[in-house]
């Protein structure tokens, strides 16, 4: 990698926002190393961005691996500078009542948006700490559930709330070090995981209805504004919507 080089991670790069990210990121000439679990995913994401000027690496990795967090971010995967983490990786579980969520289906969710969450954070701080000079940026996925739930969406709208705090904790602990980090609160982005908005969903008065989306393209020019930005200044929190969908005022 040349000296200039400015390298990320993209974690759930296979599909949606975090494939909309990586291909956005490497039209803007950056290296992006591609993580997530589905290896076929992970090769039609570079596909994508070959377009650009950038560079990708595909790395197939289970963010709620230990194991494979650390070959993620090892120097023999990731060699130089690393620049960004967008900590995108996460899931929604099913859409069921508190009473009917399995322990195994709460802690499905539990262990991809936050157990992976703070494993990959983690293991970049250490890096971008360790770098010479410090320093780094780390971009959270949060979501409008970090601020306001659904119904029926209690283990995702746990887990984005502990995103905010992992977002706190990590601006404070990375000051010393030239460690930025910043959250991106996104809401009602067309990908896979809102399909369901687009047909009908369950409101807060317990109708049914279909919610506006918009161009994850969007979502990804605002991570892409947030990275490139030097690490004197951060993007603390940023919310992203579908400008007419039911955020205000829910709940």
């Amino acid at each position: 990698m040349s000296e200039n080089e400015r390298v990320a991670v993209v974690t759930g790069a296979g599909s949606g926002i975090g494939r909309s990210v990586a291909v956005e990121l490497a039209a803007a000439g950056w290296t992006v190393l591609l993580a997530g679990r589905r290896e076929k995913a992970l090769a039609e994401t570079a596909e994508l961005a070959a377009a650009g000027p950038g560079r990708t690496l595909t790395v197939p990795t289970d963010v709620t691996r230990p194991a494979d967090v650390e070959r993620l971010f090892a120097r023999d995967t990731a060699p130089g500078r690393l620049d960004l983490l967008f900590n995108n990786a996460g899931m929604f579980g099913p859409p069921v009542p508190v009473e009917d969520l399995s322990y195994d289906e709460w802690r499905a969710v539990v262990d991809v948006n936050l157990h992976g969450a703070f494993l990959c954070a983690q293991a970049a701080f250490r890096r971008m700490k360790d770098q010479d000079p410090s320093g780094g940026r780390i971009i959270n996925n949060g979501s409008v559930s970090a601020h306001v739930p659904r119904p029926h969406s209690i283990a995702y709208t746990a887990t984005k709330h502990a995103m905010t705090g992992l977002t706190k904790s990590l601006s404070l602990d990375g000051r010393p070090y030239r460690i930025a980090c910043g959250q991106i609160d996104i809401g009602n982005a067309a990908t896979e995981m809102t399909a369901r908005m687009r047909t009908g969903i369950l409101q807060a008065n317990g109708t049914t209805a279909v919610e506006p989306v918009m161009d994850v393209a969007d979502v990804a020019r605002t991570v892409r504004h947030m990275a490139e930005l030097p690490l004197e200044a951060n993007v603390q929190f940023a919310t992203v919507t579908a400008t007419t969908m039911p955020f205000i005022g829910r709940g």
